[in-house]
């Protein structure tokens, strides 16, 4: 049997490393707060149901296409919309009174890269 010695505790001097370390963030601080956004974004069932229509969309879908989908008034699917637009993940084009809306692909391609 072997017997292990123990030692007090001490504490490191400010700035000293415990260990080194095993491995390394493969992505630079700017490119993860920017999926960190869009992960945020996408954090909401609602916008995460909004993504899934509009990606199977082949063009730019109407905002008062996407409304009756949900039990939710149309100045709330405005605002779901306007996260994931701050966040990169769609775009809109306005025509007369409304805004037609669509995933933009390569934000989408950025966060799936990773995540494969």
């Amino acid at each position: 049997m072997q017997t292990l010695e123990l030692a007090p505790k001490q504490k490191r001097p400010k700035g000293e490393v415990c260990c080194e370390p095993v491995v390394y963030p493969d992505i630079e601080r700017a490119q993860a707060e920017r999926m960190a956004e869009v992960a945020k974004a996408l954090g909401d069932p609602v916008r995460m149901q909004l993504v899934d229509v509009l990606r199977k969309h082949a063009g730019k879908v109407c905002v008062c296409e996407l409304v009756p989908l949900f039990d939710l008034s149309q100045p709330t699917v405005s605002h779901h919309l306007k996260k994931l637009r701050d966040a990169g993940i769609v775009g809109s084009e306005r025509r007369g009174l409304w805004a037609y809306y669509y995933v933009k692909t390569e934000a989408m391609k950025e966060i799936s890269t990773w995540l494969s």
